[in-house]
């Protein structure tokens, strides 16, 4: 092995420094004598947090900062919540490995209160609308209150603001060691994931031979094949991170299923569906997916999603 050292761009967020050590951490069992760094960047979404997610521009929230200072030369890899990522790059850089995904759930942080059994007009803290869209469709008396910051911030707020319930990723409270707090993971027919929910992404600049050669034992198949389709169909439903879309892969073999949700913010709309096929045609698969939800109705739902962005975008400086 060629290279002798390594600098891993990242948010400074306890997730995502455990996320980056952990990858830090496998190179150098991979390649003991390799010197790796963390390089610690502050992104527009984390400078940015008394407004909603969907309220601060969409695209790249936490990836742009990172990706330029790679296209500068300070950084040599990022590592990524898939979740994070938008479908597109800045020429030169591009997604090059796919990690084995943790659960990817939505779970339940309360008193022990599981979902179904809330109270009427309980107050649930979430961060996304796809969380908000798919829940309220089932428990339209439910209080929606969006919450932002780090996993530990977002848990106190349920006694902070007075909360019934907050739901989070089941992946970042695993990976922090938070499960003793939650009393429900959500079924995924219940609550589908976020496009690339609990999987991390490796990003480089593409012309990079030795640093993509290094790195490619991180990339997960089955995990690969099952994130890239989701994200297919996020990008033909031409849909940024904070929209109210998911989607859900799996492999089984040979074969990847796909299933696609899009809906309105408050879920009184929505459109569902499914597919399967070889896992080497992923990406065809949820392209085909997003075509047949948006004939189905999720064009007239995205539509007035993004208009309801355009109008917030002009009244929010960023």
């Amino acid at each position: 092995m060629s290279l002798k050292q390594l600098r891993i761009g990242t948010r400074a967020s306890q997730l995502a420094l455990w996320q980056a050590n952990w990858v830090k951490s496998e190179l150098e069992k991979r390649y003991p004598g390799m010197e790796v760094t963390l390089v610690k960047i502050k992104t527009i979404g984390d400078k940015i947090l008394d407004v909603p997610l969907a309220q601060v521009g969409g695209k790249g929230l936490f990836v742009k900062e990172i990706e330029e200072a790679m296209l500068r030369g300070e950084i040599d890899i990022a590592v990524h919540s898939m979740k994070d990522v938008p479908t597109e790059f800045p020429e030169g850089l591009g997604l090059h490995c796919i990690t084995e995904r943790e659960d990817p759930r939505d779970a339940v942080i309360s008193r022990g209160v599981k979902f179904a059994d809330l109270p009427h007009g309980a107050k649930i803290g979430t961060s996304a609308l796809r969380r908000q869209a798919q829940l309220l469709k089932v428990r339209p008396d439910l209080q929606m209150v969006i919450i932002r910051g780090n996993v530990e911030t977002r848990i106190r707020k349920l006694t902070d603001e007075n909360l019934d319930a907050v739901i989070l990723a089941a992946a970042g409270l695993k990976r922090l060691g938070f499960t003793e707090n939650v009393a429900e993971y959500l079924d995924t027919t219940l609550s589908i994931p976020a496009i690339g929910q609990g999987a991390l992404g490796i990003e480089c600049r593409l012309d990079d031979e030795a640093v993509k050669e290094t790195i490619a034992f991180f990339n997960h198949p089955d995990t690969a094949h099952a994130v890239r389709a989701e994200r297919a169909l996020l990008w033909r439903c031409e849909g940024g991170c904070q929209v109210p879309i998911a989607a859900h892969g799996t492999v089984t073999g040979t074969q990847l299923h796909l299933v696609g949700f899009v809906a309105s913010v408050d879920g009184a709309k929505s459109v569902r569906g499914e597919i399967s096929g070889p896992a080497e045609e992923c990406e065809k698969l949820g392209i085909a997916l997003a075509e047949k939800l948006l004939k189905d109705g999720a064009h007239e739902i995205l539509s007035e999603v993004y208009q309801r962005e355009v109008s917030r975008d002009k009244e929010i400086p960023v």
